[in-house]
């Protein structure tokens, strides 16, 4: 049920229940009696107070000038001088000299200390609790502050909460803010849909659809959307930078303009300024990354400040595995395995002559650019472009098609077909020097058999 449709609901029998009490024989008098009289269930003690009230009921106005402008207003309650001075709606409720002064036709709005809710004309359902918390709400609803001078600018903005000495005091037409915390959000008058939780979280910030906790996170963002900060000092640089998550004490500390940033850990992506589309993952990860799109993952894993594209993953050089495959990168950063099933094949047919075209390859010697390898060790292996001109499919491509790397494991294959080729020839020609040698044999056994034949002679004359 919506609590005014309750409050509807309550109001009669709040009503009955205090003409009852007022009409009771059995009511026993106070002394000394108590002053008023009103018609109503009103009361006003204070100069001018309730002065101008007609046909309303049930306000109660202490003090100078509290509830002057009340006519057929009901429901109110006025303590303190100058409070709810213009006055003409129901149910409003301020506590503390100034509070609520201008309201006129705002409705379901409490204020409580000295000035808070001042300006306020027309908005509704505001609560401030602190002095001069939302002094300057005109025509702003749904807000509420707590604390002295939250919300302080707050003049059209809709459905902020503050609570924290000074939190979100600058706020002018910002919507749907969220500040927990001393100066939390304080200087914030446009940004909408900010969530801050700590001391002087998103202190600076003006732009949208930020989330801070911890003590200056995100502090001083000005213009960045979008981002999500956890931890103290996580994002405390950050300026116009959008899109960043920073989950970590001191987390992306640095960064200022640099966007679509992830980091978790402690000082994870410390140094970062500019950088974007970075991922570090562990303590210390990335914290001396200046480059984009780069991914450290594990404690402390780092590369060399200003490399872009890099990849730095913990624990995996020198752990030794008995068993396994080979793990693929595709262009698109995938990765994967390659599968030998026959489930997974289709059009199967022998090799046959395919491999001949390992015969044009170029084996070459070669080291690497001093910018891929500093050390320069020599190298073994093909040129992409050269094996390209051979056989395009042993290439692997890049983003943009150019020939990248060699698809060496096709090459296995194809030296595997080529042994096995060369074996069956071996095997066919041992098989004909077997049956020569058989032969040979034969031819070898028979002369001997000839030479060693005993020869007649004749002795006829």
């Amino acid at each position: 049920m919506h609590p005014l449709i309750h409050l509807r609901k309550v109001i009669p029998v709040f009503l009955i229940a205090l003409t009852w009490f007022g009409l009771s024989p059995k009511a026993q008098a106070v002394v000394p009696a108590p002053d008023g009289g009103y018609a109503g269930g009103n009361t006003a003690e204070g100069q001018t107070a309730l002065l101008s009230l007609t046909t309303g009921g049930f306000n109660t106005a202490i003090g100078f000038l509290s509830l002057r402008s009340d006519t057929t207003g009901a429901f109110n309650t006025s303590i303190g001088a100058g409070t709810l001075l213009a006055n003409t709606a129901d149910e409003i409720t301020a506590i503390g000299a100034g509070a609520l002064f201008s309201n006129t036709t705002g409705i379901f709005n409490t204020a409580t200390g000295a000035f808070a809710l001042f300006s306020n004309t027309t908005g509704p359902e505001n609560t401030a609790i602190g002095v001069e918390a939302l002094f300057s709400n005109t025509t702003g609803g749904q807000n509420t502050a707590t604390g002295f001078a939250t919300l302080f600018s707050n003049t059209n903005g809709f459905s902020n909460t503050a609570t924290g000495v000074e939190a979100l005091s600058s706020n002018t037409s910002g919507n749907s803010n969220s500040a927990f915390g001393s100066a939390a959000l304080e200087l914030n008058n446009i940004g909408n849909f900010n969530t801050a939780v700590g001391q002087s979280a998103l202190f600076l910030n003006n732009g949208d659809d930020n989330t801070a906790i911890g003590e200056h996170a995100l502090a001083n963002n000005v213009a960045g959307s979008d981002n999500t900060a956890v931890g103290g000092l996580a994002l405390q640089g950050n300026t116009s930078g959008g899109a960043n998550t920073a989950s970590g004490f001191h987390a992306l500390f640095s960064n200022t303009t640099g966007a679509g940033n992830t980091a978790n850990g402690d000082g994870a992506l410390n140094s970062n300024s500019v950088g974007s589309g970075n991922t570090a993952l562990g303590s210390g990860a990335g914290a001396a990354a200046t480059g984009n799109s780069n991914v450290y993952i594990g404690a402390g894993m780092n590369g060399v400040a200003g490399e872009s594209n890099a990849c730095y993953v913990a624990s995996i050089f020198g752990q030794t595995s008995a068993s396994g495959m080979p793990v693929l990168i595709n262009s698109n950063n995938k990765l994967g395995t390659a599968t030998s099933s026959m489930r997974f094949k289709k059009d199967i047919k022998p090799m046959d002559n395919v491999s001949e075209a390992l015969y044009a390859l170029k084996p070459v010697t070669f080291r690497y650019k001093k910018e891929i390898d500093a050390v320069g060790i020599s190298q073994l292996g093909l040129v992409a472009e050269e094996v390209d001109k051979v056989n395009p499919d042993l290439v692997i491509r890049d983003k943009e098609g150019k020939p990248y790397s060699v698809r060496y494991d096709q090459v296995n294959a194809m030296l595997l077909n080529e042994f096995l080729k060369e074996h069956r020839k071996v095997e066919q020609m041992q098989k004909q020097i077997e049956s020569l040698t058989a032969g040979l044999q034969k031819v070898s056994a028979q002369l001997e058999a000839n030479k060693s034949a005993p020869q007649t002679v004749s002795n006829d004359q």
